[in-house]
């Protein structure tokens, strides 16, 4: 059942939440040998809330959406009385949080019950989760393959049914990238949208959170409770709360539009295939150009090294050698970089934001393959991308960073193109910032078609 299924029959005592709990925490145990997405289990904390949920129901108290749910969250979120390790070793040294993150609390709120934490690249910093510390996430359509960074273990529990929503983050596509390559729904909101309170940051003026999740259905709902003002995050900029219910409106009267461009050259065929067949199901002809696409992704490896790397910086001059040996290099860069060549990148950022949201003034939903290729086997150095060898890691970012440094809201939606072996690749239904509504729509629309949808898993 799905992430929604569950929740109504936890409501109607078709089934109770311990039920659920049991039932969820017994194929973490028998399925994660093979996945390692979990780097931490709150089964104890999963029971108590489930129990809370199932005594409420008892005395007849009116449910809230998620109550009896399960979901995990990326390592960086903050959980009461464990070590947030953002994928590192270093912070292994941390005190245990003193309370849960706003995103967490508001899960908790939902009713919603937390089983664990999830695996990814250290502090954020990656495309692929091959984290050496805690071992690779294993993609569970083919275990031999990534699942992408830098949440890959949020991507991979949804993919292999442990849990039906997670939470992860997106700097330059780290919801995206795991979303397209272990073929779940995603949602990178707009910069600003969702409280970042108690999450260990990456590069602070570009991090989003945001929701994984088994269905639109539960990928809205999730996002839907995920919402409300922090007066203790100057950074989180609500401006109503939105609300599932426009899914069923469909795309009538919606103006979508088909990048190309930039995002027609660096996709392989199965890529542009996910987008053209997105793109045919929505009802879009034309093509459109997104502005100085390749420029803001150059200006975002900027800003994001360089706020990176200062932010370890102390780390870094002391204990180096306790880093992830792929990233450690690229912090120690960033940390090197001219002062000048950030603060350009933030005044361009100004002017690209501005390019960018004048598309939506012709268009409401725009579409574009969400990475070049699907999931390359664990260790792959280079990619072939149209002919050209492109370094793995930093390349499958490619499509996913020139729209979040424009921090537009954007749905991930798996597809399962031909030419890649069964494996799926994510088309990116991007809308205006605020309207993460307008890209809920299409997506419904979308699996509503069946272009759309997760494949189950036998593991």
């Amino acid at each position: 059942m799905t992430g929604i299924d569950l929740a109504r029959a936890i409501a109607t005592g078709e089934a109770s939440a311990a039920e659920v709990v049991e039932a969820c925490i017994a194929h973490i145990d028998a399925s994660d040998g093979r996945i390692n997405a979990f780097t931490g289990k709150s089964y104890r904390r999963a029971r108590q809330e489930a129990a809370a949920v199932d005594a409420r129901r008892a005395r007849g108290d009116a449910l809230p959406p998620l109550a009896g749910v399960p979901y995990a969250v990326k390592n960086l979120f903050d959980m009461e009385g464990e070590v947030t390790l953002a994928g590192s070793t270093v912070n292994r040294t941390h005190a245990p949080a003193a309370q849960d993150a706003f995103l967490v609390a508001q899960m908790k709120a939902a009713g919603a019950v937390l089983v664990g934490a999830l695996n990814m690249d250290e502090y954020a910093y990656g495309f692929t989760t091959e984290n050496t510390h805690y071992g690779p996430v294993r993609n569970p359509h083919d275990l031999s393959r990534i699942a992408g960074g830098s949440s890959g273990g949020s991507g991979a529990a949804v993919a292999a049914g442990q849990v039906p929503i997670t939470l992860g983050s997106d700097t330059n596509g780290s919801i995206r990238v795991p979303s397209s390559l272990c073929g779940v729904w995603g949602l990178k909101p707009t910069f600003g949208r969702l409280s970042r309170r108690g999450s260990y940051p990456f590069v602070h003026s570009i991090d989003h959170l945001g929701p994984f999740a088994d269905s639109v259905q539960s990928l809205a709902l999730a996002y839907e409770v995920l919402q409300g003002p922090d007066p203790l995050d100057p950074g989180c900029h609500v401006t109503q709360i939105q609300s599932v219910g426009s899914l069923a409106r469909g795309v009538e009267g919606l103006r979508v539009g088909l990048l190309g461009g930039y995002f027609h050259e660096n996709a392989t065929p199965p890529a542009r295939e996910v987008a053209m067949l997105a793109a045919k199901a929505l009802g879009a002809v034309d093509l459109v150009e997104w502005p100085d696409a390749a420029l803001g992704r150059a200006a975002a490896f900027i800003v994001s090294a360089s706020e990176g790397g200062s932010l370890h910086l102390p780390d870094l001059r002391t204990r180096a050698d306790e880093f992830e040996p792929l990233s450690v290099d690229r912090f120690i860069s960033g940390a090197l970089q001219p002062a000048s060549w950030y603060l350009r990148a933030q005044r361009f950022r100004r002017i690209y934001r501005d390019r960018v949201n004048a598309l939506f003034q012709q268009w409401d939903v725009l579409l574009a393959p969400a990475t070049p290729v699907s999931a390359p086997v664990i260790g792959t150095e280079w990619l072939d991308i149209n002919g050209q060898q492109q370094p793995c890691r930093p390349s499958l970012g490619l499509l996913t960073q020139p729209i979040s440094f424009a921090g537009c809201p954007v749905v991930a939606a798996p597809m399962w193109p031909t030419g890649t072996g069964g494996m799926p690749i994510a088309v990116q239904i991007i809308a205006a910032p605020w309207r993460e509504d307008l890209a809920l729509r299409a997506a419904s629309a979308l699996q509503r078609a069946g272009v759309a949808h997760l494949k189950p898993v036998e593991l």
